[in-house]
């Protein structure tokens, strides 16, 4: 594997500059996939300032907001890795409210907040229209390989025991979905950027796996 080491800012920098570089005129949906260890929300957070400082507003989704009601989700425990992976997010509201209304020939009408899991009950946001141009980043595990229409994907992948290192101890139950993830899906190879980041402050552009 080669790697282009770089900083954080630089990292933000050159992702931001490569998202204003596509057609301003139409929406971008962007995926920055990663598991918890990676902060992919951070990343996502990040990036506003300098989309809207370029030209592009931002709208932020966290796959949080997504997750599907506590009767489907936890039916098998708590904690169990299956669930986990394959039916803990509600993929088809992320279609439905986000990704179709910001594909070609959406209404550009989303909604940021889908579920409230707090109360297991629906946010009740109200549907946001899309400024032209708008950048929508959505920010979350498991996002790649799964039909999820995207128009441009970065993964924060991170070495099986960097991963283990940076899991709280309260998401270790989630480590097996997300090797499974790793060893089924490999996801590297939907993604347009992918970022070593096994080290939180010394993040690395894979530049190839040859």
């Amino acid at each position: 594997m080669r790697v282009r080491p770089l900083t954080v800012e630089a990292l933000v920098e050159e992702l931001a500059s490569h998202m204003l570089s596509r057609e301003a005129g139409s929406f971008l949906r962007v995926a920055i996939d990663g598991p918890a260890a990676g902060d992919p929300g951070g990343l996502a957070d990040a990036l506003v300032a300098p989309l809207r400082l370029g030209g592009r507003p931002a709208v932020r989704i966290d796959t949080a907001d997504f997750l599907r009601p506590a009767s489907l989700r936890l039916e098998r425990g708590r904690t169990n890795p299956d669930s986990f992976y394959a039916g803990w997010f509600d993929e088809s509201a992320l279609i439905r409210e986000v990704l179709g209304p910001a594909g070609p020939g959406g209404t550009g009408k989303i909604l940021t907040r889908f579920w409230n899991a707090e109360i297991d009950r629906a946010a009740r946001e109200p549907y946001h229209q899309l400024p032209p141009g708008a950048v929508v980043l959505v920010s979350g595990p498991l996002l790649l390989g799964s039909g999820l229409d995207f128009d441009l994907a970065v993964h924060l992948e991170l070495s099986r025991a960097a991963l283990r290192r940076r899991t709280p101890p309260d998401q270790a139950w989630t480590l097996p979905a997300l090797d499974r993830y790793a060893e089924e899906v490999n996801p590297a190879l939907f993604a347009d950027v992918v970022v070593r980041l096994d080290d939180p402050k010394r993040p690395a552009l894979v530049v190839s796996r040859e």
